[in-house]
C-alpha cells in the first residue's frame, strides 16, 4: 500500500490524480502556508516514509538503506522532492516512476 499525505489530507495512491495533487499544493501555497508532503510506502520489503523538507525532521531507520530502498530515495532526490520549492509535477513524476519500482 502507498499513501500520500499533503498536510492533513491523506489518500491511497490509487485514489489520487495529478489534479488533486496540484490543487492541494497550490491552494496551500496561495494561502501562504508551507507544504508538507509525505509518501508512506508499505509494499513488499519496502516500509518507508518519505517527507518533503517542510515536514520537519523525523528519526531515520537506524540502518543503511537496502538496495531497493536506496533506489526509492534516489528517485525522490532526482524528482526534486528534497527541495522546499518542489512542484505538484515533481510529486506526480515520482509517484509514476515509483509504481514501476515496487
Amino acid at each position: 500500500m502507498i499513501r500520500i499525505m499533503i498536510a492533513e489530507e491523506e489518500r491511497q495512491l490509487g485514489t489520487v490524480d495529478q489534479q488533486w495533487i496540484n490543487q492541494q499544493i497550490n491552494r496551500r501555497r496561495a494561502n501562504g502556508q508551507t507544504v508538507c508532503v509525505r509518501v508512506i510506502i508499505h509494499e513488499g520489503d519496502l516500509d518507508m516514509v518519505l517527507s518533503t523538507p517542510n515536514c520537519g525532521t523525523s528519526p531515520g531507520g537506524g540502518r543503511p538503506p537496502r538496495r531497493q530502498e536506496r533506489k526509492v530515495f534516489d528517485l525522490w532526490n532526482q524528482r526534486g522532492l528534497n527541495d522546499a520549492d518542489f512542484t505538484g509535477g515533481n510529486l506526480v513524476a515520482f509517484l509514476n516512476q515509483l509504481s514501476r519500482l515496487v
